[in-house]
């Protein structure tokens, strides 16, 4: 063995050689460090909600009587400034609204791909996730994997990294989904953000979704408009229709108009008037559904009327 040649024993210090295994282990794990949450800046691009919600709350209440359990993971910004947030930033919003300076957080030298695939891993395990953030996770993480392991163009070749899965697959396996539906989740982004709502709202359903997410911007945004000022919503075999419609080019607001007007089978028939006939009865910022609501009541109790008339003539009579 030359002079320049060394054995490595694993093992980076002289003291080292007289602690024991669990002392070694205990020194390579990571170190949670209290850092001041000024100096935590949320991830780039963030595709999942921090919501001021009934779990908001509780996690509130639990952080101010016992502190923050589980320390967030961060990596150093790459401007020196600072840290970006790869997973806690509900603990973050918890722990600026209580008041707190600072907060236990991991940091990690990660890459971009590294942080965007441990980002959305680590979210993933929420218990209530909606579909938009499913949507954009999926895609980001898809992305950073074919930047990372060198996935081919075509995501249903089996690249070698990828033993023998298509992508889709790897990305759907922490949650159950299969790459049929990571793909339609990831369709979605290609939604507009109003109809993209409607879909977190549970007013369109995931499928129907998907074939809508294949029209145009504008065609999109006429539909939105019609969705909303008459209440309804296309079933599947509608959203297949208008879809076929936008690729042949001819997909107008008319016809989108006629296809909605249709009553679907699991749906009750509704009578429709013109909202300007109407207007005149409410004030201007009286929406479509108080209208509605009042028409309604007034219906209710114009027959409860005609039935306490119709009861007296009855008593009139026996008299």
């Amino acid at each position: 063995m030359s002079k320049n040649e060394h054995i490595d024993l694993g093992i980076t210090g002289y003291d080292e050689l007289f602690m024991t295994g669990q002392e070694r282990a205990d020194i390579r794990k990571p170190k949670v460090e209290d850092i001041s949450l000024t100096q935590l800046a949320p991830f780039s691009n963030h595709p999942f909600k921090v919501k001021d919600d009934e779990e908001m709350d509780n996690l509130k209440r639990s952080i101010a009587e016992t502190g923050v359990l589980v320390p967030a993971l961060a990596r150093p910004k790459k401007d020196g400034e600072g840290y970006e947030l790869i997973s806690g930033h509900r603990r973050l919003a918890a722990c600026k609204a209580l008041g707190l300076e600072t907060m236990p957080v991991i940091v990690r030298k990660l890459t971009d791909e590294e942080a965007v695939i441990t980002m959305v891993d680590s979210n993933l395990q929420r218990e209530h996730i909606l579909p938009s953030e499913k949507a954009f996770a999926y895609k980001m993480k898809m992305e950073a994997m074919d930047r990372k392991l060198g996935r081919p163009k075509n995501r249903d070749q089996v690249g070698p990294n990828f033993k023998g899965l298509r992508s889709a697959e790897i990305v759907g396996e922490k949650t159950g989904d299969s790459a049929t539906q990571v793909k339609r989740y990831i369709r979605l982004t290609n939604l507009i953000p109003s109809i993209l709502q409607m879909v977190d709202d549970g007013k369109i359903a995931l499928t129907p979704a998907v074939e809508l997410s294949y029209l145009q911007e504008s065609e999109q945004q006429a539909l939105f408009s019609i969705m909303e000022c008459d209440e309804v919503t296309p079933s599947l075999s509608q959203a297949q229709r208008l879809r076929r419609m936008s690729e042949k080019g001819e997909l107008t607001e008319e016809n989108a108009m006629q296809i909605l007007s249709e009553v679907k089978g699991n749906q009750k028939e509704y009578v429709k008037v013109p909202v300007d006939r109407l207007k005149g009865y409410f004030k201007p910022d009286a929406s479509i559904k108080h209208m509605a609501e009042t028409i309604v009541k007034a219906v209710e109790f114009y027959n409860r009327h005609m039935e306490r008339q119709r009861r007296q003539r009855e008593d009139d009579r026996e008299r």
